[in-house]
């Protein structure tokens, strides 16, 4: 019975410290806790989108952030489809790349395209974007 125990309480000690060991936590009280870069959007909020080229989808999310999509490889006709879908995997919250896809209509059926990484631009970065680019 007692080895259950201590089992137990091993188990627990183990998993506090693989806690504070992760990331953004601080690891000591002198080093400060890392900063994640992490900006997230609900798929729900996604209101326009507009692309240049067949790697690069830009969204319009709520009313004044942009955020853009890379894909993994080339998504086809994406640049010329007058609508597009975002499938969300896991939860409607989109964070990373492998949180969504994008799936664009073409002459052959819907194309699946991965998506390899997403940033919400700046302000500045979003008024520079091409004209028919801009979502």
């Amino acid at each position: 019975m007692s080895f259950k125990i201590a089992l137990a309480v091993a188990a627990t000690a183990g998993l506090m410290l693989c806690g504070a060991a992760a990331p953004g936590f601080a690891k000591s009280p002198e080093e400060p806790a890392a900063k994640t870069s992490r900006q997230c959007f609900w798929a729900r909020n996604i209101s326009s989108f507009a692309s240049n080229d067949d790697k690069v989808v830009n969204l319009r999310v709520g009313v004044r952030d942009v955020y853009q999509l890379e894909m993994l490889g080339r998504c086809p006709d994406v640049e010329w489809s007058q609508t597009i879908a975002i499938k969300s995997r896991g939860s409607s919250y989109i964070c990373t790349g492998l949180d969504a896809e994008v799936i664009a209509p073409s002459s052959i059926g819907p194309q699946r395209c991965a998506v390899a990484n997403i940033r919400k631009l700046t302000v500045e970065e979003a008024k520079a974007l091409p004209k028919h680019a801009r979502p």
